[in-house]
C-alpha cells in the first residue's frame, strides 16, 4: 500500500503548493470572498492535476503495478478457494 500513500501525498502536496501560489497571485488583485476562494481552489486543482500528470509518471506506474499485483493475488486466492470447494 506504500505506492498508494506516496502517490496520494504527492498529489496532495502539488495541490497545496498550487493553491498557495494561486492564492498569493489572486490576493494581489482580488478581495477574498467564498466565490474567490472557490475559483482559487478550482484553478489550483486544474494546475496540480496537470503538473501531476507530467511529473508523477513514475509514481503512477508503480501504483498501477501495485494495484495489478494485488488484483492478481486476490484473483488467485478466489480461484484457489473455488477449486477447494469443488473438490468435495
Amino acid at each position: 500500500m506504500k505506492p498508494f500513500l506516496a502517490y496520494t501525498l504527492a498529489r496532495l502536496g502539488f495541490f497545496v503548493v498550487a493553491y498557495a501560489v494561486v492564492w498569493l497571485i489572486a490576493s494581489i488583485w482580488l478581495d477574498f470572498s467564498a466565490v474567490t476562494n472557490l475559483w482559487v481552489m478550482l484553478i489550483a486543482l486544474v494546475l496540480s492535476a496537470f503538473a501531476a500528470m507530467i511529473l508523477l509518471g513514475g509514481l503512477r506506474d508503480r501504483l498501477a503495478l501495485s494495484v495489478q499485483q494485488r488484483a492478481g493475488h486476490m484473483t488467485r486466492k478466489i480461484e484457489e478457494s473455488r477449486s477447494a470447494e469443488d473438490v468435495d
